[in-house]
């Protein structure tokens, strides 16, 4: 699958400075600052004319501006012909608040020392960066938690709950690979998008047995920070702990030399038995029509999701390949997504009130509201679904009969639904 470029330029607002560039694909070099200049320059001569320049294509790349606060300007330039403008509004979205989520909002409107934002903008670059690659994950675009759906989350979550308490916070989650097995309750009040962002910290941070690093929430508390712990079971396993100015700083020290042996020795088994499913995010008991080749299934109302590309509990054995790869079965998978959510499936929770709506007008004139959808190609089959609580979108292999598609998606719907983690 072929590499496309994507460039991420932030600049301050008011003067146009450039605060970092971040890049990926086939050219990973910087943009020369003449062009940085002209794409900011477009922008800031449209917004003296009174006109929103948000988005623009060429005859071989797409470019999307976002100023957020009347500080801050982000544009990204990608020569994917396949980036839609909700794609890459989100993309802006996560990048701001991963900024605020590492330096704060404060920072980010009152710029009183430019090279000192430069410097501690670093911090965010890993988690950045994330967001530019391509993911196992869809949490970024559909903006709801990637989770994984084990056999053992009775048992992780009465032992998520005690570790949590005996750290002295009420806020705690166990990530497999950046994916959430269990939270507590009071973490799962946190916004989506801040659960989502802390498990894509995680995920984007270089493996480390503890640490202790500053957050600031970019819905919950964007101006005062909070201590995040976390603490490496397994390499790929971590489970995290949210707190403020108490505990004192050598609760880490505790938690991991006395806490994590205590409570999560024990369940060492179950935690690989996590490992082992989160590629496929639900256990192998489970058993979907042989001719899907991916699903995304989200709970509309709690904003979480289960996601994958190897649905089949033996998709990893000899002779069980298919037309497509695992990279580009993510990418048709992500672009169905997109075409539904913008096209068929209109939004009914106020979402994208941020800016211009990403819903098309394809819906005016019309008297009702698409519920399903589906998709054919030489290649492979789509079909989506939205009912009031969930949205199902399946990846069929390409001799699945067109007509039998929304019968197995309904099925699939009915197994999967009761099984979504809560």
């Amino acid at each position: 699958m072929e590499d496309r470029a994507v460039h991420l330029l932030c600049l301050t607002a008011s003067s146009g400075v450039p605060l970092y560039c971040r890049s990926r694909g086939t050219s990973q070099k910087q943009l020369p600052f003449p062009v940085i200049g002209s794409l900011n320059g477009v922008h800031m001569f449209g917004s003296n004319q009174d006109v929103l320049l948000t988005t623009t294509c060429t005859e071989n790349a797409r470019v999307a501006w976002r100023v957020f606060h009347s500080s801050i300007t982000l544009i990204v330039l990608t020569s994917d012909d396949c980036a839609s403008d909700l794609y890459l509004g989100r993309l802006l979205e996560n990048v701001f608040n991963a900024m605020v989520l590492v330096v704060g909002l404060d920072d980010l409107i009152n710029i009183k020392n430019v090279e000192r934002l430069k410097r501690d903008l670093r911090a965010s670059y890993q988690l950045i960066d994330s967001f530019l690659e391509v993911s196992e994950m869809v949490g970024d675009l559909v903006q709801c938690v990637d989770c994984v759906l084990s056999n053992n989350n009775g048992v992780l979550q009465s032992c998520l709950d005690a570790f949590t308490q005996a750290a002295e916070s009420q806020f705690g989650c166990l990530l497999v690979r950046g994916k959430v097995v269990v939270a507590t309750e009071k973490w799962w009040r946190l916004s989506a998008q801040e659960v989502m962002l802390l498990a894509w910290l995680v995920a984007s941070l270089a493996p480390c047995s503890s640490r202790d690093y500053p957050i600031y929430l970019p819905q919950g508390s964007p101006t005062v920070p909070h201590r995040f712990l976390s603490f490496q079971l397994l390499p790929g396993v971590d489970v995290c702990v949210l707190c403020g100015p108490t505990p004192s700083l050598q609760i880490q020290d505790k938690v991991q030399l006395q806490l994590v042996e205590r409570f999560w020795k024990p369940l060492l088994e179950p935690l690989k038995d996590c490992l082992r499913i989160q590629a496929r995010a639900f256990p192998g008991c489970i058993s979907l029509h042989q001719g899907i080749m991916g699903l995304l299934l989200i709970n509309r109302e709690q904003k979480k999701s289960l996601y994958t590309v190897q649905p089949h509990a033996g998709e990893a054995r000899p002779g069980t390949e298919s037309t497509l790869s695992a990279e580009e079965r993510q990418s048709v998978l992500r672009s169905f997504y997109t075409l539904a959510v913008s096209r068929y499936f209109v939004s009914e929770d106020g979402e994208d009130k941020s800016t211009v709506s990403t819903q098309e007008e394809f819906q005016a004139g019309f008297s009702h509201r698409g519920k399903e959808c589906y998709v054919v190609s030489s290649d492979h089959k789509c079909y989506g679904i939205q009912h009031e609580q969930h949205q199902l979108f399946l990846l069929f292999k390409p001799e699945v009969p067109t007509f039998a598609l929304r019968n197995i998606t309904t099925k699939t719907l009915v197994l999967l639904k009761n099984d979504v983690p809560h």
